[in-house]
């Protein structure tokens, strides 16, 4: 009885372990999503190859746990794979960026999340899912007076960027054919140097293979931007899904590991991090955190300091 429990339990592992590996083989958007979950699956797995191993100690237990431990192991250096040493105690930051996807039926924390803006003294926010806080606008723009989005009514009020400062430039695009206006493209100076901003919103991974067409305009749009760039937005994917590992590669972007993880808020540390804010040299992160409250939404919000090196140097803080 034991050895047919064994090979059952075996069976179902080898399934579960073939089927959250098939990212190295191809990048199906049916299981996308499941790509971001590898570390999580790999502890997973490792407890039932212990429990397997519990069942019979034979050699094809050994095989799948020593096949979970792997999984584990690689899905821990790609998370690392895009940081950069966010340690710089010299320097003053250039600027603070916050982004949030507060969520887009969170009315009854709108204020509570206004007030929450305007008292985290950064200067830019990029606001997603920001229809509910139509009625709360005057408010946000006397502390930040400039703005993209949110002009036309809630019905267009999606990505909401707000700035302290003036915006160089400034544009509004769609990416992919699901959903529109969900890529923000500006600039603005601090410290006497333009910084690029972009703010995107991507769809759901598992939505067809709709995300990766939206990556793809994306990376139209990087490779046309020259100088120092910030992309802070909702990926809903982490940085290990395959089809988010060849974007980073080949824009250059860099975040800080580990990211903080801030879906679902409520799982808070076991969570995944789905939400990004990166930076393309010689612009830096030097500090990546979450919001103290996700204040409703079920997403975690984050905020980030920047440097800008020239030659080894920052340019003056504001």
């Amino acid at each position: 009885m034991r050895e047919i429990i064994y090979w059952i339990l075996c069976a179902f592992l080898t399934v579960a372990i073939a089927i959250v590996s098939l990212r190295y083989v191809t990048n199906f958007w049916l299981l996308s999503f499941l790509y971001s979950f590898q570390v999580h699956f790999g502890v997973l797995f490792v407890a039932a190859s212990l429990i397997i191993l519990v069942v019979r100690r034979q050699i094809y237990g050994f095989v799948l746990l020593f096949a979970s431990l792997l999984l584990i192991a690689h899905g821990v250096i790609m998370l690392r794979e895009f940081s950069e040493n966010g340690k710089d105690t010299d320097r003053s930051p250039l600027f603070r960026l916050m982004s949030f996807n507060i969520a887009i039926d969170n009315w009854k924390n709108s204020t509570a999340i206004t007030d929450m803006v305007i008292a985290s003294n950064a200067d830019v926010v990029n606001l997603l899912e920001a229809k509910p806080l139509t009625f709360h606008l005057q408010q946000l723009f006397k502390a930040y007076p400039y703005h993209i989005g949110c002009d036309d009514g809630k019905d267009s009020c999606d990505t909401l960027l707000l700035s302290k400062r003036p915006f160089v430039s400034r544009q509004v695009a769609s990416m992919g054919s699901l959903r529109k206006n969900r890529l923000v493209i500006s600039s603005v100076e601090f410290g006497g140097e333009t910084i690029n901003l972009v703010s995107a919103h991507l769809t759901k991974p598992y939505f067809d293979d709709f995300q990766m067409a939206e990556l793809e305009d994306l990376a139209k749009t990087l490779g046309s931007i020259d100088g120092p760039l910030v992309l802070a937005g909702d990926f809903n994917s982490s940085v290990i899904a395959p089809s988010i590992q060849d974007f980073l590669r080949e824009q250059k972007l860099k975040a800080i590991a580990p990211e903080p993880a801030t879906w679902p808020a409520g799982a808070g540390m076991l969570g995944i991090a789905i939400d990004h804010i990166f930076a393309r040299a010689p612009l830096r992160l030097t500090s990546l955190k979450r919001l103290d409250d996700n204040l409703g939404s079920n997403h975690s919000g984050l905020i980030a300091e920047f440097v800008l090196d020239r030659n080894g140097q920052t340019s003056p803080a504001r």
